[in-house]
């Protein structure tokens, strides 16, 4: 993707921020729009506590602070509540969150008795803190929108991935898979793009981060397959997918999710599974492990963010960005 150009404003009235979940995707964006990362300090008490201070002027300026809610999920969701409170403070005129990632995106319903809707309560923190407006890339459920009161744009990585598969297979030889019910719209959009048929994994889950692969809907025999999903934890349901798909017939089986969140023994079972290959995005920064391991490929969404970032503050259409 073609990275953007400088944006028009002054510098003045133009910040970009960075909490310390991905430090390096912020000087990525930075180094795409042409303007400096914007100076903050962020330290830790003894006790845990978080510390931090903004160390330049953003009096009237249009901030905009890039804070992946990734693991450990609870201490960057507060440092980005503290970052947002101190912009606030600080008199900025406009402040946009900017999340890679959602953290407790998956948590969006009361589906059992006696349960908070997680990712609710992380919409009203944000807009308490003093969000006047998210950029966020890849909710798990898009009607998170509507658990904000502040306007919210919602990115799609799929731009991404789709320039990098479509020069890495052939038309005719791809099949999309989704790997549940769930993601069919998503991997539809995959399919329709690539001019590629689609297939559907019909799984039941039994526990949390615990699914059973059933059964395969779709014709996958002598076929490449791409599995198409938002988020990669525990790879358990991954996994599961590409024997079932292999066990099908298929020639070979790929991955791409937006979100590596790759948590407990995830990298180990990628490493020692018959996956030819998973390609994530940057949007959460990659483990040593999950960096060395051969099968798993990073794109960048930098450029993407970017962009966003300068028809936002030029009071432009993002709606170019969407597939």
């Amino acid at each position: 993707m073609a990275a953007p150009k400088p944006v028009r404003a002054l510098f003045t009235d133009f910040k970009v921020f960075s909490g310390s979940a991905n430090l390096k995707l912020t000087e990525e964006i930075c180094d795409s729009l042409g303007c400096p990362l914007g100076a903050a300090m962020i330290k830790r008490f003894a006790d845990g506590e978080t510390h931090l201070q903004i160390q330049e002027n953003v009096r009237g300026a249009d901030v905009f602070l890039v804070q992946p809610t990734c693991s450990p999920v609870d201490h960057h969701l507060m440092e980005l509540l503290l970052m947002l409170d101190a912009f606030k403070r600080a008199s900025a005129e406009r402040i946009t969150a900017v999340l890679p990632y959602y953290g407790y995106a998956r948590q969006d319903r009361k589906d059992r008795p006696r349960m908070p809707i997680s990712a609710k309560l992380v919409a009203s923190l944000l807009e308490t803190a003093g969000a006047n407006r998210v950029l966020a890339l890849d909710l798990h459920a898009a009607q998170i929108q509507g658990f904000f009161d502040i306007p919210v744009d919602h990115l799609f990585s799929a731009p991404v991935m789709l320039e990098y598969f479509e020069k890495r297979f052939e038309r005719g030889e791809l099949t999309i898979v989704s790997p549940d019910a769930g993601g069919v719209e998503r991997a539809r959009s995959f399919a329709k793009r690539l001019n590629a048929p689609l297939a559907i994994i019909d799984k039941r889950r039994t526990d949390a981060n615990v699914a059973e692969v059933m059964n395969i809907i779709g014709e996958v025999r002598g076929k490449h397959c791409l599995m198409v999903d938002d988020i990669v934890d525990t790879a358990g349901t991954l996994v599961k997918g590409v024997e079932a798909l292999l066990g099908q017939g298929a020639k070979t089986v790929s991955a791409c999710a937006t979100h590596p969140v790759l948590s407990g023994s995830a990298v180990e079972r990628i490493c020692a599974s018959p996956l030819l290959e998973l390609v994530v995005t940057n949007s959460i920064p990659l483990t040593g492990a999950a960096a060395s391991c051969g099968k798993i490929r990073q794109l960048s969404v930098a450029p993407l963010l970017a962009r966003a970032i300068q028809s936002i503050h030029e009071g432009g259409s993002i709606s170019t960005l969407f597939i």
